[in-house]
């Protein structure tokens, strides 16, 4: 077997790069057309003979690659891709989870090895989806089958070479297969973190795809366009040209979609979104003085609102917010805390409205014989009358994070555990109900499962409310990134999105995704988010990862046609 051509691990080197750029915070969003095609002319072109004289026309001077060395090559992506992008969970478990400089950086390591795997196996299935199931040819320069049938052919000592009729069918393939991974991703794994379609966020007129496939449907509009380019770097010479201009008449034509940005979305209503940029700190720094200190600059802050320069008059006569909304709790509000119930409940009537704020629950033991408590990561609902109404506890957990998957293997890993708590996990996706009003919450790392947060508009949801605490992650891309996919959210279930942050960027969010008012990072700050209630359901929403599916299926058929049926390939 021939080895990895060194042309082969440039491309492959090239593609994880920009796939890093085209999300943010680079944000080079335009570069996700070509981002994915070096990658797949690295496939198709692993092998290129240097000494074997292959009497071959000019479709067939390419030795794809085999599966192992489709997968090393994905593989190599995937980690390079991950490191660049995910870079910052090595501050985090450093920082907040006490672990040493090196062992924070093998947990990055790690996680970049682990998760390229996914990356890795796109390379395995495209090699195989497009390789020769021709072996064991007699000398260098036979040929089995003629090109003029699209036959496989063996460049000597059983090497397959790449037919046409193979570079078509691997080209085909590839969407599918890309769409097909990043469902693995998403269910296997649970870390579905910057799909390829979410650098397309910002496009409005691609995105109406979201309401039919959610976000996999741009992910494989993009792949497809990729493959197109890989295809001119692959065709004859004279066909090149035409294939290269049609490429890239394609990605001109969906990126301008960028530019065609819809009318305004009409609001009636108004919520107050509190971001009150608390540092993260250890539970020793949370003294019972600097906890009652936080809780009231936050009520103050929520019954006066700062007037800015630019409002006009009617504005700066406080109206009634509907609701107002605490972020993922950024200190340790517990829900059976008189301190922290007596006032929320005070917030709400002297306010009028309805609050929802983020807090840890806590379950009483229903048992004695020393059982504990269970606590969550929850948002609790008060009406206008200062009554407890409802809790919402995150369903989706953060592992190393939340909770500790696996303890005994992963015990090194306890340090930030040992900061966040070890949470247990919702069984619920249903709205809090403000009579009639329905709030679909969702909590920090789950706005990037797209086929949990629909459940919320499944059942009932007018509007989305995303909590969240990103000071975990520092100034780093993070943040950009999860508000990325958290606009994502907005556009495929066709609601507006009240995203609160602790540390930002907290914003109204229109159901195309856009930001109606937000304001910046790492300020102390109030923002008046108008938005609208929206009853009506996409197709997204009622029938969920339908596309991606269909994509698995029919990527596992043409698998295996490829092989119970090889004798068709000759």
């Amino acid at each position: 077997m021939l080895k990895i051509h060194r042309r082969a691990w440039g491309l492959a080197l090239g593609s994880a790069v920009l796939q890093i750029l085209i999300f943010p915070l680079p944000g080079l969003y335009w570069l996700a057309w070509i981002a994915v095609a070096p990658l797949i002319v690295a496939i198709f072109g692993a092998q290129v003979p240097e000494t074997l004289q292959l009497q071959l026309d000019s479709r067939a001077r390419l030795l794809p690659a085999t599966p192992g060395q489709g997968f090393v090559l994905g593989y190599l992506c995937g980690m390079v891709w991950f490191a660049g992008t995910c870079y910052w969970i090595f501050d985090t478990m450093h920082r907040y989870g006490g672990l040493p400089n090196p062992v924070a950086l093998l947990a990055l390591v790690l996680f970049c090895m682990y998760l390229g795997l996914y990356h890795g196996l796109f390379g395995l299935l495209l090699a195989l989806a497009a390789g020769s199931l021709v072996a064991g040819s007699t000398s260098g320069g036979s040929r089995t089958g003629g090109s003029r049938s699209g036959g496989s052919r063996s460049g000597g000592a059983g090497i397959p070479v790449a037919s046409g009729k193979s570079i078509r069918r691997g080209l085909v393939a590839v969407p599918f297969l890309w769409v097909a991974v990043e469902l693995a991703r998403t269910r296997i794994t649970g870390f579905p973190w910057e799909l390829l379609g979410y650098s397309e966020t910002g496009n409005f007129a691609l995105t109406r795809l979201a309401t039919l496939t959610g976000v996999y449907g741009l992910s494989f509009e993009i792949a497809l366009v990729n493959s197109v380019f890989a295809a001119a770097f692959l065709a004859q010479r004279e066909r090149r040209k035409w294939l290269l201009m049609a490429a890239l008449a394609a990605a001109l034509i969906l990126q301008a979609g960028q530019l065609l940005a819809p009318p305004a979305v009409a609001t009636d209503r108004t919520a107050l979104l509190v971001q009150p940029n608390i540092p993260i700190q250890t539970g020793e720094a949370w003294t019972r003085d600097y906890f009652q200190d936080t809780l009231r600059d936050l009520t103050v802050m929520s019954l006066h609102p700062l007037v800015r320069a630019n409002d006009s008059e009617s504005d700066k006569e406080r109206p009634n917010y509907d609701p107002i909304v605490w972020p993922e709790s950024p200190a340790p509000f517990y829900t059976n805390d008189p301190l922290f119930r007596d006032a929320l409940s005070g917030l709400a009537r002297q306010s009028g409205s309805w609050v929802v704020a983020g807090a840890i629950g806590i379950n009483p033991p229903t048992h004695g014989d020393g059982e504990t408590s269970q606590i969550f990561n929850s948002a609790a609902l008060f009406s206008p009358q200062g009554q407890w109404v409802a809790r919402y506890d995150k369903v989706h957990l953060v592992p190393f994070g939340e909770y500790l998957p696996f303890p005994q293997v992963f015990g090194f890993a306890g340090g930030l555990t040992k900061e966040v708590g070890e949470f247990q996990h919702g069984t619920s996706h249903a709205p809090l109900d403000a009579r009639g009003r329905r709030f679909g919450t969702f909590i920090c790392y789950e706005s990037i499962f797209p086929d949990e947060v629909r459940r919320g508009p499944l059942e009932g949801a007018q509007v989305l409310v995303n909590i969240s605490n990103d000071g975990w992650y520092g100034d780093s891309g993070a943040w950009a990134q999860h508000l990325q996919q958290t606009e994502m959210r907005a556009i495929e279930n066709d609601r507006f999105l009240l995203s609160d942050t602790n540390t930002g960027m907290t914003a109204s969010i229109d159901p195309f995704g856009r930001m109606v008012a937000a304001i910046p990072r790492k300020v102390r700050e109030v923002l008046v988010a108008p938005y609208a209630l929206i009853t009506g359901t996409t197709f997204y929403t009622r029938h969920g990862d339908w596309f991606a599916y269909l994509c698995a299926i029919i990527s596992a058929g043409a698998l295996l046609v490829r092989f119970v049926f090889p004798d068709r390939e000759r």
